[in-house]
């Protein structure tokens, strides 16, 4: 990991995607822009702590919760279609920055490696994962399940 910083309370790119992985980010987020957009099925959610998160998400969230890893936002958005109340083009999620955040956004940086897109906003110290491309939205958060999963075993938690 590291970081590139404009200003001191910029949000932080810490991951590191090679040159030719943010040219294709560029790429496929330009040809997403592009195309038509058609709705696959309604997004699901489910009821976390009196939230309505993200189905997709709801397994991973509920194991970072099990390892008091505060999340505040989460967005899986599984379809192509860009509803900005239904969908995400990146799935993602926001934590608040704890020493135990610190130490599971590090481990899943390094676990994820570029399929991962981490950053840090001093500002209102939270960190954000998302997925690094367009359309791999479940797959992110089926590797941040198992992600949350490896980090439990590998604390003890």
């Amino acid at each position: 990991m590291g970081n590139i910083t404009l200003e001191e309370d910029m949000e932080q790119v810490i991951s590191l995607q090679s040159e030719a992985l943010w040219k294709r980010r560029a790429t496929e987020l330009e040809a997403w822009a592009d195309r038509e957009k058609v709705k696959k099925k309604e997004k699901l959610s489910m009821v976390l702590d009196s939230f309505a998160v993200d189905a997709e998400l709801y397994p991973a969230l509920l194991v970072l919760r099990r390892l008091q890893i505060p999340t505040e936002f989460s967005c899986a958005g599984v379809s192509i279609l860009d509803d900005p109340l239904d969908h995400s083009v990146y799935a993602y999620v926001t934590f608040h920055a704890s020493e135990q955040t610190e130490s599971f956004v590090e481990f899943a940086a390094n676990y994820m490696k570029h399929r991962v897109l981490v950053t840090y906003e001093p500002a209102r110290k939270r960190y954000d994962m998302s997925s690094f491309f367009i359309g791999h939205n479940r797959s992110f958060c089926l590797l941040m399940y198992r992600c949350a999963e490896a980090f439990a075993e590998r604390t003890g938690a």
